[in-house]
Parts: structure tokens; C-alpha cells; sequence
């Protein structure tokens, strides 16, 4: 709970987030970057992210893990640059601000790049999906947004890959906001590219990304990159015959962070259970709001349990700034929203945060919505 925290803030964001102790610590380990204890730490890892994306052990050999530095965008952009050939053509399924980066990334590339463009509150259209796969030959790969933080929308990554797997099209699942924390698997969801970062729910520390992928279709993207420092390529080359070599220097504290965050989630009892704890954490939240009176911006049916969007109170007591600095000042960290039709803001419910810790943020809401003078009789 956060009165029994050691840091200045619980912070309610969809990562950075709120880690423990012992990740932290795990930092005040300092490597070199040519050390064999660091690289077959990196080694390990790579393995352990398999394990954790690949449901049947049978098929652990036919997968591999890579690891990229920088932000998950930094990830993201790895993958559109490196695996789709300069003939190819890229499929984008756009529902928030996530989506239309890929699609941002992926045109400044020069990459032909078609968009399914929808309502930041619709989920993706599967039909459209189907349509435009069987309309469009020339389309080689497909890219979506599995957990979209602008609004919290979950999307249907498993539809949607078996859509793009019977076409046989190459699927690439921007998994950022939810590997680790909501339960899936390469088979599951038909993804020959699954990209996620450190400091998600996985809960390490910013610093990189990794992308788990089909091992023979990254083996055959060799001297497709579009950059030379976003190559994936010859990043995941180097580290399979280099015992975990980065090719530039990595964020080696960074690394023994998120080591020690996946022996946390080994020890909560994986992802099944951590998922639990989410959901758990996001349901206690929602409800605590709505009992003041918050009225959430999608529906219940495509909620995520990582992050939710609220609406502003409809009112002019009501300032964003002013009630996210009173939060700050009584140690809740929450987002602003990113939705471009409404006024919103976001509770993350990811992290190493706990119901209780939801039950008392509601009280704090509460109190200073009050100290606002903020009536939520009326909330659009």
C-alpha cells in the first residue's frame, strides 16, 4: 500500500510504473558490457521471454527473443524497418494514438503502408480485415496495437491473427501494454512479431525493448533494414552468435532490473496470476469512481485491466491540472488523457500496485474533488 511505500509517488501510468525494492536494487549491480556474467545474463533473458510468449515446449526451438534499445517505440520502429521487404506493403490497424504511430513510422520509412483507420472508442473491425486482406494481395504484412493505452481498449489480437495467419499474411503485434500482463502466447496470437518493452508488465525499468519472434521469419529479413542502429536483424545476430552481445553498448543496469522483475513474476505465480491482480486492481478502481460518480470513456466489454480513461467531470470547478497536482501532493501519480474527441484522463492499474492501494485512491479522490468543490452530478 502506498503509505508503506519507500518512494515519493505510486505511480498510476501505463509504464513508467511503480517497481519494487528489489528491482531497484538490482540496479546497484554494475557491468561491463563485454563481462560473460552480464552477457549470459542477457542470454538468460532471451530465453525466459521465449518461454514466457511460447505456450507449447514443443515449439520453444522454432522461436527466439531479441532485445533493442530505447523506449518501446524505439522497438516498434525496429521491427517495421527491418522485416518488411523493400517490395512489401504494410497493413495497419489504427484505433488510437499507438496505432498511428506505427503508421507515422512506417510512412517516413517509405514503406507502401495502407491504414484501417477507426474511433479511438471502436474495437477493430474484423470484417474490414478479412475485406482488405482479401482485396489486396500486394499486402505483406499486418501491424496492430494489442492493448491501446490512449484509451485502454483491448483489442482482438487472436481474431485478428488468425484472420491474417489464413492469409497468409506476416503478423506483427505491438504487445507493449499487456505481454506479461494479460495471458497469451505466439500461438494464441498468430504473431510472427510480438514486441513489448522492460518497464511494462513485466515491471522493470525503462531503458529497452525486446521483440520475440518466429525464428525462420527473422532468419529471412537479413539485409532488409532500414537503419543500421534499428537493425533487428544483425542485433538479434549478434546476440545468437556472440553468447548475448549487444552491438552497442545496452543498458546493462537496466538488464539486471528486469532479471529481477521476471523472477518476481515467476514467484507471483506468472502471468495467470498476475493478470488476476490487474484485473483485481483496475475493477476495485472503476468502481470506487463510479461510486463518486466518474463515468469511464469505453465500455466495459473491451476494457483492458491496464490502464482506464475517464471522463472529465462536466463542470468548471473541474481542472486537470489542479486535481493531478493534488494527487501528486498525497502520492498518486495519475496520466492525462490522450483521446482527441473528449476530455479524459487515465488510472494505470499495472505495476507493483495492489487493491488496497486502489481502495485508498478513491478516498483521496474523493476528498479532493471535494476541496474543488466539484459536483459529479453531471458527467459527460
Amino acid at each position: 500500500m502506498v503509505n508503506e511505500r519507500d518512494t515519493q509517488y505510486l505511480l498510476l501510468t501505463p509504464g513508467p510504473l511503480s517497481t519494487t525494492r528489489a528491482v531497484r536494487e538490482a540496479m546497484m549491480q554494475e557491468y561491463s558490457t563485454w563481462d560473460v556474467d552480464y552477457n549470459s545474463l542477457v542470454q538468460s533473458i532471451r530465453s525466459r521471454l521465449v518461454r514466457l510468449a511460447v505456450r507449447d515446449d514443443t515449439n520453444l526451438d522454432a522461436h527466439t527473443a531479441v532485445l533493442t534499445p530505447g523506449s518501446g517505440t524505439f522497438a516498434v520502429e525496429s521491427v517495421i524497418g527491418s522485416v518488411i521487404p523493400r517490395a512489401g506493403k504494410l497493413l495497419v490497424l489504427n484505433n488510437g494514438a499507438y496505432g498511428a504511430r506505427i503508421t507515422t513510422i512506417s510512412r517516413m520509412l517509405g514503406i507502401d503502408t495502407v491504414e484501417l483507420g477507426q474511433a479511438e472508442i471502436e474495437s477493430t473491425d474484423l470484417g474490414q480485415v478479412e475485406q482488405m486482406l482479401a482485396g489486396d494481395p500486394a499486402i505483406t504484412h499486418v501491424a496492430m496495437v494489442h492493448c491501446e493505452t490512449t484509451t485502454g481498449m483491448l483489442n482482438p489480437a487472436e481474431a485478428v491473427g488468425e484472420i491474417v495467419r489464413r492469409h497468409g499474411r506476416a503478423f506483427i503485434l505491438d504487445a507493449m501494454s499487456s505481454f506479461g500482463g494479460i495471458p497469451m502466447s505466439m500461438e494464441s496470437t498468430g504473431a510472427h512479431y510480438l514486441i513489448s518493452s522492460a518497464n511494462k508488465c513485466i515491471q522493470g525499468v525503462p531503458g529497452f525493448g525486446f521483440v520475440v519472434a518466429d525464428r525462420a521469419t527473422l532468419e529471412a529479413t537479413g539485409g532488409w533494414a532500414r537503419s543500421h542502429s534499428l537493425d533487428l536483424f544483425d542485433q538479434w545476430r549478434e546476440m545468437e552468435t556472440k553468447g548475448g552481445k549487444w552491438r552497442f553498448t545496452s543498458p546493462t543496469h537496466v538488464v539486471s532490473a528486469f532479471a529481477a522483475a521476471l523472477d518476481e513474476l515467476e514467484a507471483e505465480g506468472g502471468v495467470t496470476t498476475r493478470h488476476a491482480r490487474y484485473v483485481a486492481n483496475q475493477g476495485t478502481m472503476v468502481d470506487g469512481m463510479r461510486a463518486l460518480g466518474f463515468r469511464t470513456l469505453i465500455g466495459d466489454e473491451v476494457q483492458s485491466p491496464i490502464i482506464t480513461s475517464f471522463y472529465y467531470p462536466d463542470t468548471a470547478e473541474f481542472e486537470f491540472q489542479k486535481f493531478y497536482d493534488a494527487l501528486k501532493a498525497r502520492g498518486y501519480v495519475i496520466y492525462p488523457g490522450k483521446v482527441s474527441h473528449a476530455q479524459c484522463f487515465r488510472i494505470g492499474s499495472i505495476g507493483d500496485v495492489h487493491p488496497e492501494d486502489m481502495t485508498e485512491l478513491s478516498g483521496h479522490i474523493s476528498e479532493v474533488i471535494e476541496t474543488m468543490g466539484v459536483s459529479l452530478a453531471f458527467v459527460s
